[in-house]
Parts: C-alpha cells; sequence; structure tokens
C-alpha cells in the first residue's frame, strides 16, 4: 500500500509552498529567514545590486554575520564588513557585527523556530534542522534571490531515516556517532536527501542535536532534522522564545527512501582522517598519530557543553610539549559562560589560548593556519587538503573528549582512558 502521510521535510516545505508536495516536486516557497556571512555575503548583496530591489514589506528576516574573519585579519575583508554594515543600514538586513559568534550558533540561540525554512549562503545552515526546521545552504544568487523577494525554488528531496537506539556511553559524544554514520553510508550517502533523525531521540540533547544536524551536509544531505519535541521545547523556553515552539512529528505512515538504524551503545570515539569524512577510523586505533595542534570550537563543537567536556578532562594538567591548544567558543554568549564558570582559566592554565567568538582556524583565513607537514586534531567538521589554510597540512576530526585527551598525550588519544 502506498504510503500517504508526510515526513518532517515534506510538512515543512509544504507548509511554505501552500500546497501537499512529494519528493521531486519543484516548488517555490516562502522563505522565514534568509543569511549570509562575511564570505559569502559581498557576492550576494551585489547580485541584490543587479536585481535592483530588495522588498521592503517582506515577511523574512535577512541576517548577515561577521564570524569567518573576526575581527578581519585584512584589509580586504575589512572593505567587506564595511560594504556589508552600509548595504544592511540601506535595506534593513540585521547585521551580526565582529564578536557576536559563528551564524549557525546564533541562529540556534535567537532565531531558529519548529516549522522554519532557512536558507543560508553556508553549506552548514542545515544545523537548524536540530529544531525541526528545514535549514539548508545555498548560492550566493540564490540567497540574494530569497533576501529580495522572501522566496525561494527548490525540488523536494527525498527522505532517509535513521533511527537511533539506546544511548551512547561515557566518553562517547554526538561528534562521535555522525562520524560513525558518515563513515558508514559515505560522504555521498545522501546526496541532495534529507536525513531525518528519529528513535530514541531524546537521549540527544540540544547542543548534540546541532551537532548531528550541523554534519548531515557531510553526507552530502541538504538537510538534517530532528522531530519538534520537549526537548526542543525546553531550550526554547530557557532562552525566553516558548511562543515560537509547534510540536512536529512525521506521520506514522510517512514514506522514506530507506531506513537505516543505530545501537547508540555500540558507538566509540571516532576519528575522521585526512583528506574525507568519511574516511574514519576508532580513535583508539590510531594512537601511534602525533599531532601538533589540537582546535576545540567552530559551529560543530564550540558550544558550552563541548567546552565544559574539553575542560573536564584539561583540568589541572597541562598538554604535552610540542602541542598547542587552540580553544574557540561558538558565540560572545558561550564565552561569557566559559568565564563565569571557570573554564577559561581551564584551558589557559593547561597552555592552551582562547580565541574570541568567531570561525577562526577553521576556514583557514587566521588565528591558527599550520605549517608544512603538520598535524592537528580539530572538532570541526571538515578536513578537506587545504581547509585549514595549508595543503600541505593534514587534519584529524574529532570530538571535544578526544581533541582534550589527545593535547594532553601528544597523539590521538580515546577519551575513555582519561574519563
Amino acid at each position: 500500500m502506498e504510503k500517504t502521510g508526510q515526513n518532517l521535510t515534506e510538512k515543512i516545505i509544504s507548509r511554505h509552498a501552500g500546497k501537499g508536495v512529494r519528493p521531486g516536486d519543484m516548488v517555490v516557497a516562502d522563505v522565514d529567514i534568509a543569511l549570509a556571512q562575511d564570505g559569502t555575503a559581498p557576492l550576494a548583496i551585489r547580485q541584490i545590486e543587479k536585481l535592483g530591489s530588495c522588498n521592503p514589506d517582506r515577511n523574512h528576516l535577512n541576517i548577515l554575520f561577521m564570524d569567518h574573519a573576526s575581527p578581519s585579519p585584512r584589509k580586504e575583508l575589512a572593505d567587506d564588513h564595511a560594504f556589508m554594515r552600509s548595504f544592511a543600514k540601506e535595506y534593513g538586513a540585521t547585521v551580526s557585527d565582529v564578536g557576536e559568534g559563528i551564524c549557525h550558533q546564533l541562529i540556534a540561540e535567537k532565531y531558529a523556530a519548529p516549522g522554519m525554512l532557512i536558507l543560508g549562503a553556508d553549506s552548514h545552515t542545515c544545523t537548524a534542522g536540530a529544531f525541526c526546521a528545514f535549514a539548508t545552504g545555498m548560492g550566493s544568487t540564490d540567497i540574494a534571490v530569497a533576501m529580495a523577494t522572501g522566496k525561494t525554488w527548490l525540488r523536494v528531496p527525498e527522505s532517509i531515516k535513521v533511527v537511533l537506539h539506546g544511548k551512547l556511553s561515557n566518553g562517547v559524544l554526538a561528534k562521535d556517532l555522525i562520524l560513525h554514520i558518515i563513515g558508514d553510508i559515505g560522504a555521498d550517502g545522501a546526496t541532495y536527501k534529507a536525513l531525518e533523525f528519529s528513535g530514541y531521540i531524546d537521549s540527544l540533547d540540544m547542543e548534540q542535536r546541532l551537532v548531528m544536524s550541523n554534519m548531515a551536509v557531510e553526507a552530502g544531505a541538504k538537510a538534517g532534522l530532528f522531530p519538534a519535541d520537549n526537548r526542543t521545547l525546553t531550550y526554547l523556553q530557557e532562552r525566553g522564545r516558548a511562543e515560537q515552539f509547534n510540536e512536529i512529528a512525521p506521520d506514522s505512515d510517512a514514506g522514506y527512501e530507506k531506513v537505516i538504524e543505530y545501537h547508540l551503545d555500540s558507538i566509540e570515539p571516532t576519528v575522521a582522517m585526512p583528506h574525507a569524512v568519511d574516511n574514519t577510523a576508532p580513535a583508539s586505533t590510531l594512537s601511534g598519530i602525533s599531532i601538533d595542534q589540537v582546535y576545540i570550537g567552530t559551529c560543530t563543537n564550540g558550544r558550552l557543553s563541548d567546552l565544559e567536556t574539553a575542560a573536564a578532562i584539561l583540568k589541572g594538567k597541562r598538554i604535552a610539549s610540542g602541542v598547542r591548544l587552540v580553544v574557540c567558543p561558538a558565540s560572545r554568549e558561550i564565552y561569557l559562560k566559559a568565564v563565569e564558570k571557570g573554564l577559561v582559566s581551564i584551558f589557559i592554565e593547561a597552555g592552551g589560548l582562547v580565541l574570541p567568538p568567531g570561525c577562526g582556524p577553521c576556514v583557514g583565513i587566521h588565528q591558527g593556519i599550520l605549517a608544512k607537514n603538520e598535524v592537528v586534531l580539530s572538532t570541526q567538521n571538515r578536513n578537506f587538503q587545504g581547509r585549514m589554510g595549508n595543503p600541505d597540512s593534514s587534519i584529524y576530526l574529532a570530538s571535544p573528549a578526544t581533541a582534550a585527551a589527545s593535547a594532553l598525550f601528544g597523539h590521538i588519544t580515546d577519551p575513555r582512558e582519561v574519563v
């Protein structure tokens, strides 16, 4: 019998297209939020200028974030920031200026809510899927159209149901789980699909869900969505946004392209090896790999719980000789809480340094570029060759627990050895 119910992707896009949709449909849909960051916003703004208009009566929100080069390391990038501020003042866009934090974290803190359609000129816009928003990255021209008109066109993607069973073991985090999934299905295993997480998801809090949704694109996915449930409501209540909550779950007879299942208690601390995110292995098998730098932060793992996890491992200890530890909170709010909780002192006393909120070394612009032949263990989401500014270096990806444990020993270390 043909499935007649709707999954999360179909429900959200249907609401914004004003009609029922199915995978493969081409639709024009209303946009709730359109965003761009300082690496992509100048391109989008120039396209808007070519269009010759930016609808002043729009019902959506346009946000420009200065996070990738924050603060600016070069005059050309400072000029881009000035260009963004000028455009925002003229057209009424919202500006998130230098030091406020990474766009995806700020969308989570201030804007994302269940049922939204969120577009960004950044591939990791899918982070907001943790709120049951259909959030996806597009090119600067598409974002220019969305900003100017409040609408977009897209093909409704097929969905893959990812069923989670049980709970993660001590020392194992959501980063390990999503790396394991990507390693299993491959970097192209969900190309132009939506990943919809289900099962015993109550064991994952919102910060863990944000990690999972953030990295959905590393399997090729357009979006990575969780249902809107009590975890979602609690997060919004804590941020004074409870009125934005509405419960959204897939219909019991919803259709999926396929269903894959994982038992969380079988997941181990996992590392992605150079130069592909799906090139994964258990951390316990990589102890012979020495590291020069450890980076804890980014839109994937720069949240308060990530910093708390790392600080608990590092407290009262010193990092290994010859290792640099760089820590970067994902937002100003997280930075302040890390100061209040004494986490920043722990990192500094352990021999690390703490950067201002932003993307920092992740995109290879400044604040931690690697030397030739150096190796970094990072909590970011990509380890492509040259990602951190030097094509002759190597990037390994891991959880904050694995990163902190490895900083202590100077080589990749299973965090269960120290927690």
